[in-house]
């Protein structure tokens, strides 16, 4: 039933092939960008300080950009970003056949930093604005299985293009995606973002004090509700040391393990057949065995294969690790999205998108350039060993909380505020404090 309903759904389908395209230049640039860092500078640091400079701008636009994703046109927001991308990323080989200048790289990722957290809360917001409530799950499972298909062919053709014409080549490619998203988002509509009154009022107040505010509307929904909750504050540590984890697979099969540019595309691609499988088995293994078993299940399984990747010597037993970490990471991911999705009214779901990946987002930039420095000083052994040891106490952890439950979203409701504020707030009114149903997820 959810095959033939989305099938049908031509703005939900033309989101879909779009996205998928887009995708494939985002492959291309997981790989472009790193090689063109190591090519210049042959420094693991370097890496990995990019990637925290990515991210702490990530997270000064997760203040806001929820904000934004809630009182704005959410398809010209993703247009705009897709523009601003388009530009950046384009600037790029331009500049390096001119002069190349590794402080052009910090600057292009700074900027289009911004514009990729505000397409990736804006993203999620419109997925319920495409299709049912109860269709959510199937689509954002539909939606990261062609990513995963996108990341499966991206970094094979991304390393193939590196070696014949060097990593800015590949970069070019991934401007030019953005530019295809940007044509394809201009043929959908999305439905009207449903509002409270309460909501419509706040529309009335200074923007300055909304865009105060906005972070803290988000950040207040996670607090009072449980399994959010402890999502964000489990995730706030996984994602310390996941960040830069790309980084550490590319140098380890580039300088452990002595591969070249190839080889480093085709192991990533085999690695991302993952998340394919993660991301098409979502649905049905979320319907069998329930959020909890999946979720602690995932980050059992990204523990196991980091801890074996840091102790293999084969490209072999490097290959499977990344993969099954892959998978790991992806259904983890989806299911935790989903639940966010399902739990949050429409009108918050930007606020709390934003205020949910930025606060569990916001020590990833250190811990980025952390685990690449001692990468790069100590090998992948004992940080990736350390990495695996605090995913599985992470696991031991979220089992003592709402997180081992089948189906949270069904109890996922909002604690009452603790302000002493007159019985009901009038300016939560109950749609805001129970959700839009009970069915929800991260």
């Amino acid at each position: 039933m959810f095959a033939r309903s989305l099938r049908s759904n031509r703005d939900f389908s033309v989101f879909w092939a779009v996205q998928a395209l887009s995708e494939v230049g985002n492959a291309f640039s997981l790989v472009a960008l790193p090689l063109l860092v190591l090519h210049t500078t042959g420094s693991a640091a370097q890496m990995g300080l990019l990637t925290a400079v990515a991210g702490a701008t990530a997270l000064l636009t997760g203040l806001v950009g929820g904000t934004w994703a809630d009182r704005f046109d959410r398809r010209l927001l993703l247009m705009l970003c897709d523009a601003a991308r388009l530009v950046l990323y384009g600037a790029i080989p331009v500049c390096w056949a001119l002069n190349p200048q590794i402080w052009l790289l910090y600057v292009v990722m700074a900027l289009a930093s911004v514009f990729e957290t505000l397409f990736r809360i804006t993203y999620v917001t419109a997925v319920p604005n495409l299709v049912d409530k109860e269709q959510i799950v199937a689509a954002n499972g539909r939606l990261e299985a062609t990513n995963a298909i996108a990341y499966i062919a991206g970094p094979a053709l991304a390393g193939v293009v590196a070696g014949l014409f060097g990593p800015t080549a590949a970069v070019a490619i991934n401007a030019g995606s953005f530019g295809i998203s940007l044509v394809g988002l201009a043929f959908i509509r999305l439905r009207p973002t449903v509002r409270s009154s309460a909501d419509e009022a706040e529309n009335k107040a200074a923007w300055a004090q909304d865009l105060r505010s906005g972070f803290l509307v988000g950040a207040a929904f996670l607090w009072r509700t449980p399994v959010l909750r402890a999502l964000t504050l489990l995730l706030t540590v996984t994602t310390f040391l996941s960040l830069g984890m790309t980084d550490v697979f590319i140098y380890h099969l580039r300088h452990g393990l002595g591969q070249d540019e190839r080889t480093v595309g085709y192991v990533l691609a085999l690695a991302g057949l993952g998340t394919c499988v993660a991301a098409a088995a979502t649905a049905w293994l979320r319907r069998s065995w329930g959020f909890g078993t999946c979720w602690l299940g995932a980050m059992g399984l990204c523990s196991v294969s980091v801890l074996v990747l840091g102790g293999t010597g084969q490209v072999a037993v490097a290959t499977v690790t990344i993969c099954l970490y892959s998978f790991g990471m992806a259904l983890a991911g989806i299911c935790s999205m989903s639940l966010r999705q399902q739990v949050t009214p429409d009108h918050l779901l930007g606020r709390v998108t934003s205020a949910f990946w930025t606060i569990h987002g916001s020590l990833a930039p250190l811990g980025a350039a952390l685990l690449t420095a001692l990468v790069g000083r100590l090998g992948t052994r004992g940080p990736l060993t350390a990495v695996a040891v605090v995913f599985l106490a992470v696991v031991v952890a979220a089992a003592f909380t709402p997180i081992r439950q089948r189906r949270p979203e069904l109890t996922a409701v909002p604690l009452p505020r603790t302000r002493p504020t007159p019985p009901p707030p009038r300016d939560t009114p109950p749609s805001a404090a129970c959700g839009e149903g009970d069915v929800h997820h991260i």
